[in-house]
């Protein structure tokens, strides 16, 4: 069963290269896979919301969501796991970017995306929360496009990404209600 999801992923990232891969995309989802290095675009993003009074719960949702999905996901199961990534396994699939540093499961551009678009969706207006749904989708694709990331380990950074992003909610949520616990006591 292991073995033939494993095939099943391997075949996936082929079918990628071969017939949905082109040229003239390329540096597209480059571009976009980047914007998902080290969580910088999200952290940044994070910052800025605490700025404003009005953001401030989004930007502590997002960061500590940020922080949980990479506790989980680069300090636990990566090393866990310690899964090979597909270029160093899969016959035949070609690297668009630099070879990784990490293992391959699961997907810390995936889990980092989710994670902070979850708190996010949950702590902003409709229409923002949705963009950044849509943008950690796009990054989440963009990591089997370039031939980093399984499939699966792409589904199981967004699993980790979508806990850590409800996760980071509740700490704001208990973080704010504790700060409003202390104003009333002063």
């Amino acid at each position: 069963m292991v073995d033939a999801l494993l095939k099943m992923d391997g075949e996936i990232l082929l079918f990628i290269q071969d017939h949905i891969r082109q040229e003239w995309m390329d540096w597209f989802w480059k571009a976009v896979t980047h914007l998902g290095d080290g969580g910088v675009f999200w952290i940044l993003l994070g910052i800025i919301l605490l700025f404003s009074k009005k953001t401030r719960p989004a930007g502590v949702a997002a960061l500590l969501a940020l922080l949980v999905g990479a506790l989980i996901t680069n300090v636990c199961l990566k090393n866990f796991v310690a899964r090979i990534r597909p270029y160093e396994v899969v016959e035949g699939l070609r690297l668009m970017i630099e070879r990784q540093r990490d293992y391959s499961f699961p997907s810390g551009h995936t889990s980092a995306s989710f994670a902070a678009a979850c708190a996010l969706v949950r702590t902003l207006p409709q229409k923002w929360g949705t963009v950044c749904m849509i943008l950690a989708g796009v990054i989440a694709l963009s990591r089997l496009y370039v031939g980093v990331h399984y499939p699966s380990d792409v589904l199981g950074g967004m699993v980790v990404g979508i806990f850590a992003g409800w996760a980071g909610w509740k700490l704001m949520q208990m973080l704010m209600l504790q700060m409003e616990k202390k104003r009333r006591s002063v």
